[in-house]
């Protein structure tokens, strides 16, 4: 699986962006996909996620500005931010999980674009 986001940028606090991650590959072995950030000197946190069933999921800092989506069509899963912060900036990083069931075992595969810069000025 290969994933190459897009959409990052600058902007003001209380403005709009939006970051894509287009995947390709065995897409159809996805299981999950989901948006991490990494603000410097922090670890990576999950941002949203939404699962090959479409549910979907989103950290209690973004919850009612974020919002994560996708067109299955075109492999590509959107995260829509609104009303950002400044401490919305990061290298927003895409994921796929990939999960392989065996008899003995379940494994988690774990695929990472190359990160896609988002900074809030305020």
């Amino acid at each position: 699986v290969q994933l190459v986001e897009s959409g990052g940028g600058l902007v003001q606090a209380g403005g709009s962006l939006r970051v894509s991650c287009e995947a390709s590959g065995r897409v159809s072995d996805i299981d999950t996909m989901a948006w991490y950030r990494q603000a410097p000197g922090k670890q990576r946190e999950l941002v949203a996620s939404i699962t090959n069933g479409g549910r979907t999921d989103h950290a209690d800092s973004v919850k009612g500005r974020f919002t994560i989506s996708r067109d299955s069509a075109k492999n590509t899963v959107y995260l829509e931010m609104n009303s950002l912060k400044p401490e919305d900036t990061a290298v927003y990083y895409c994921n796929a999980r990939v999960v392989v069931h065996t008899i003995e075992r379940s494994t988690t595969f774990d695929y990472w674009g190359q990160g896609t810069q988002v900074t809030v000025s305020s």
